[in-house]
């Protein structure tokens, strides 16, 4: 089913918000659509071949917010960086989110290979429609899970290539 003409518009004007917001801190965006509209990806880059994603999903209709790379080597680094702190997946992504001032008690993670190339560690974010995405807290609560996981994996991003 294609997307309305609105839904268009609110996820046009959320990625352009999202531009907005990271032109301030650095690099410009990346987009990396899906040809048949399920998953519509702006990615900002955090380090070597690895992007902090924020993946609007319409269908579902959700936002899937966390940190890709294509790199395997890299994968391996940001497994370390969970392993090494003995919590789980979703304790770690909850500590960086804490330190953004995100209060959400076990968010879910999920670790996943996708399109046989991207190793992906992802927070989905359930909405109510199209329309969640034109509300300032669905966008400030949007950010705030990049700049969680950006925190969370601060020191695998660090780290020399």
């Amino acid at each position: 089913m294609p997307l309305s003409d609105c839904d268009v518009s609110i996820i046009s004007s959320f990625r352009d918000w999202l531009d907005a917001r990271r032109a301030s801190g650095g690099d410009p965006s990346l987009r990396d659509d899906r040809a048949d509209g399920s998953s519509l990806l702006t990615r900002f880059p955090a380090g070597p071949q690895t992007w902090l994603e924020v993946a609007v999903r319409p269908y579902i209709p959700q936002v899937r917010v966390g940190i890709v790379t294509d790199d395997r080597w890299k994968n391996e680094e940001l497994e370390e960086a969970v392993e090494s702190t003995g919590d789980t997946m979703s304790e770690f992504v909850e500590a960086g989110f804490h330190e953004v001032d995100l209060d959400w008690r076990d968010p879910p993670v999920e670790h996943y290979r996708d399109r046989g190339k991207d190793f992906t560690f992802a927070t989905p974010l359930d909405l109510s429609s199209m329309d969640d995405l034109s509300r300032d807290d669905v966008r400030t609560r949007v950010w705030k899970m990049v700049e969680g996981y950006r925190t969370a994996f601060a020191a695998a991003l660090t780290k020399p290539v």
